[in-house]
């Protein structure tokens, strides 16, 4: 697999890096962020949905796990789960709280923060995105973005 390495210096940069990331995705995809307390995933996320023209308020689902947010792709509706595993703790809740579903729907994409907890459920084949914060400059973020192979 391929990984391509960013660093962003705020906010809007991690928001403009999440659309530029956004325009080679496409329904089916899988996004797996792996990242700290405030390291911008859901920054990250912001800007995937706002180049897919997302309306709605983007947050992080810490306690409902599932957010669903309509965007679109060309002239096509397009759904865009938003997954949090933080409260997950055990590999039965998955399918409780409908993520073996979410994952399953090759009509949406899927993009899942806290994906370390997910214990191996994903398929190999996905893009796998890790945020680091640095350790110099507060407002500094690493993102390694590995990309799925191509078939």
């Amino acid at each position: 697999m391929e990984t391509d390495h960013y660093i962003t210096y705020s906010e809007e940069e991690t928001i403009e890096l999440g659309k530029k990331f956004a325009e080679m995705l496409k329904p089916g995809d899988i996004i797996a962020i792996e990242g700290s307390l405030g390291s911008g995933k859901t920054e990250f996320i912001k800007g995937i949905c706002k180049f897919f023209e997302v309306q709605e308020i983007v947050t992080s689902p810490t306690f409902t796990i599932i957010n669903q947010y309509t965007g679109k792709f060309g002239d096509e509706v397009l759904s865009i789960y938003h997954i949090d595993l933080y409260r997950i703790k055990a590999k039965n809740e998955f399918e409780e709280i409908g993520l073996l579903d979410c994952l399953a729907d090759d009509r949406a994409i899927k993009v899942v923060e806290w994906a370390d907890k997910a214990n191996g459920i994903f398929p190999d084949n996905i893009y796998r995105v890790k945020i680091t914060s640095s350790n110099v400059n507060e407002n500094e973020r690493i993102f390694e973005i590995q990309m799925p192979l191509q078939a």
